[in-house]
């Protein structure tokens, strides 16, 4: 019962903001787009601040010497809505790939088009992964990191999905370091859940991997291998 009421409090102030944030979004569009990407955060921040004060939902990062210090690729793990809110706390300004569907949901996919994600068609593969290359490149040399979900959807706790190598790819194409990232955010924001559970999120960051000298699939196994052989270890942390 008590769930219940602090969710349907966290919901009336997602309700609330959204619409608010979603009309500023779009007066910064004459804006640079790091201006853009700190003016429209502000928004992420204050669910992230909802979800722990309202249903309880605190976190902590362990690895946090890896934080990177440069644009770079971060592939995580997905279980949740929460991280995609939560790591823009956590790391440097950053930009999505996702799929171009969310761009058309009313106000949220308004202030999401704001911050320059990569939209891709899932469809349409090959397209997609020549225009992740693309645009990915785009976006680091503008200073964004790029967070990237090999999974490409979110998976339940105790289960594990399919990795795909995209990620690795525009990694070996672009020379870019790799930061991989486990964490146990579906234990408190399952997926399409209206109640949230309260709980300790455990984010953990792991060491950085050059990708000069592998192909896109050794680094795209070595990034599996190392998320999923942490995140029976996160409640030991």
């Amino acid at each position: 019962m008590l769930a219940a009421i602090r969710s349907t409090l966290f919901t009336a102030v997602l309700v609330v903001l959204t619409p608010l944030f979603a009309a500023i979004a779009l007066l910064t569009f004459p804006l640079p787009a790091l201006t853009r990407y700190r003016i429209i955060t502000v928004w992420s921040r204050c669910i992230v601040w909802a979800a722990r004060n309202f249903c309880g939902i605190r976190y902590r990062v362990v690895g946090a010497e890896h934080l990177p210090q440069k644009p770079c690729i971060i592939l995580a793990k997905h279980q949740s809505a929460w991280e995609t809110l939560a790591f823009q706390l956590v790391f440097p300004p950053q930009v999505w790939v996702l799929k171009k569907e969310l761009l058309r949901v009313p106000f949220f996919g308004w202030g999401l088009a704001m911050l320059s994600p990569i939209a891709i068609d899932r469809s349409a593969r090959r397209e997609a992964l020549q225009q992740l290359v693309e645009q990915g490149r785009e976006r680091l040399d503008a200073g964004f990191c790029i967070v990237i979900f090999p999974e490409g959807t979110r998976v339940p706790p105790g289960q594990r999905g399919k990795y795909r190598p995209g990620g690795a790819r525009l990694a070996v194409q672009t020379e870019t370091t790799v930061i991989p990232v486990a964490h146990n955010a579906g234990r408190c924001w399952a997926r399409n859940a209206f109640i949230k559970r309260p709980g300790l999120v455990t984010i953990s960051v792991g060491a950085p991997i050059d990708p000069r000298g592998l192909s896109a699939e050794q680094l795209a196994q070595r990034v599996e291998d190392w998320i999923e052989g942490e995140m029976p270890l996160l409640d030991s942390r």
